[in-house]
């Protein structure tokens, strides 16, 4: 079947799924293939829940015009979602970065909704996978979309923007993170760089941060001509600092275009995070939304999702970290945290995953920060932690085994950072 026949089924019947858990009436459904499962064999269960349509790619699973063969499911999913992308004349924008990009996607939505109808990636649907669910998922009511694209090898980001294919798009940094796929830092440079590429050869408009030198390197190296900038120093065309992060950040903000001065207090901790409301903010001014709507956006967004999170529990007051992790968000959890005024604090730091040949290395340094820092407790947990385990602080090989301890912790400040993989919710409801 021609996609263009497969769209028109799709205008039909918009609703797409790759889960029969998640079938709504009349979707279709796309029968993938994983490591461990053939989508193909539950085209029966998908069409006995409501689906009206099935996808598949293996003959012997075909029961009737409604099931539909196709030579490769998951390159059809993808070739609809880039047909639909075609369709769709609302700006794009595009993020990805080491570290924040579901943080500040959040962000720009807070923003951008105040104005206009917004979508932006649910959950963390980023991937090879989740950006064509995230495409199919824009009819033609919205306005302007937000699409995060993650990566963990080189020509990732290039593939998502071919299909994605942004008109703006930010990085928000660069890091060491998912070693194990770039190969380097230079690796992780090159792949994130790709959105700059993208960009650049179809003359999008970048949103940069230039204050931070790896960007600006990458940004100038390619010379985009649509660049907005924005950072902590005055020549930016957007500026701002930190008022206060004791522990919620308060920021305030200007342009080069206006003299006035904007506040705004906000639920989310960790200084890092300016950065990533000066994105949001740079981008909303760009799409025309009044400066006070921008404080509104900003001050209305919770974080629920265990990134930047203030939790309070019976005995702790608890910041959730722990969707993920690497180098150098820990690095700056830890800045975070020892520049907090609060009493008795407490740090549990779980194993960062994917770091290759780096990971002995930067799990050392991340413990000798740490030790280095004014903390009152320090629990390291994992088995890359526990390779550096000496007298000076608490190490256990598990998260398991580290709930005992973690089980006596009250009347104290706790920061939790891991990898996803570490299963920290359960630390957090043991705290």
């Amino acid at each position: 079947m021609q996609i263009e026949e497969l769209y028109r089924i799709y205008r039909t019947f918009p609703h797409v799924s790759t889960d029969t858990r998640q079938i709504g009436q009349d979707s279709i459904f796309f029968a993938l293939k994983g490591a461990n499962f053939n989508g193909n064999a539950f085209a029966d269960q998908a069409i006995a829940v409501g689906a009206k349509y099935v996808i598949i790619d293996e003959p012997a699973y075909k029961k009737g015009e409604n099931y539909i063969l196709v030579d490769d499911v998951l390159t059809t999913l993808q070739e609809l979602a880039k047909f639909h992308r075609l369709q769709l004349h609302i700006p794009f924008i595009g993020v990805t970065g080491t570290n924040g990009k579901t943080t500040t996607k959040e962000l720009l939505y807070a923003v951008l909704s105040q104005k206009y109808k917004t979508y932006a990636t649910q959950g963390n649907l980023n991937n090879h996978i989740g950006v064509p669910l995230t495409l199919l998922a824009i009819d033609d009511s919205y306005e302007m979309a937000i699409v995060e694209m993650g990566a963990n090898h080189i020509g990732e980001i290039a593939f998502l923007c071919g299909i994605a294919q942004p008109t703006h798009g930010l990085i928000t940094n660069v890091g060491k993170a998912h070693l194990e796929g770039f190969g380097s830092f230079e690796g992780v440079k090159k792949a994130k760089g790709e959105l700059y590429d993208y960009l650049q050869s179809h003359k999008g408009i970048l949103f940069l941060q230039r204050n931070n030198q790896h960007l600006s390197e990458m940004a100038d190296a390619r010379k985009i001509e649509q660049t907005i900038t924005y950072g902590l120093s005055e020549s930016n065309d957007v500026f701002g600092r930190l008022i206060d992060a004791d522990p919620y950040l308060s920021i305030a903000w200007q342009t080069q275009d206006d003299q006035r001065g904007f506040e705004a207090r906000t639920n989310l901790t960790g200084s890092y995070n300016l950065e990533n409301f000066l994105a949001a903010i740079t981008v909303g001014l760009h799409f025309g939304i009044d400066p006070i709507e921008i404080k509104q956006g900003i001050e209305s967004y919770v974080p629920k999702n265990n990134r930047s999170q203030i939790t309070k529990t019976k005995r702790n007051t608890v910041i959730a970290d722990f969707y993920n992790a690497n180098a150098s968000s820990m690095s700056a959890a830890l800045d975070n945290m020892s520049a907090l005024s609060v009493p008795h604090k407490v740090v549990i730091l779980g194993d960062m995953f994917e770091l290759g040949d780096e990971s002995y290395e930067e799990h050392s340094k991340v413990v000798l920060k740490a030790k280095s820092l004014a903390l009152d407790r320090l629990i390291f947990v994992g088995e890359e932690f526990y390779k550096h385990k000496d007298e000076h602080a608490e190490f256990y090989e598990s998260t398991e085994s580290a709930r005992e301890a973690v089980a006596s912790i009250s009347d104290s400040f706790v920061l939790l950072k891991a990898s996803r993989g570490m299963a920290f919710e359960k630390l957090l409801t043991t705290l």
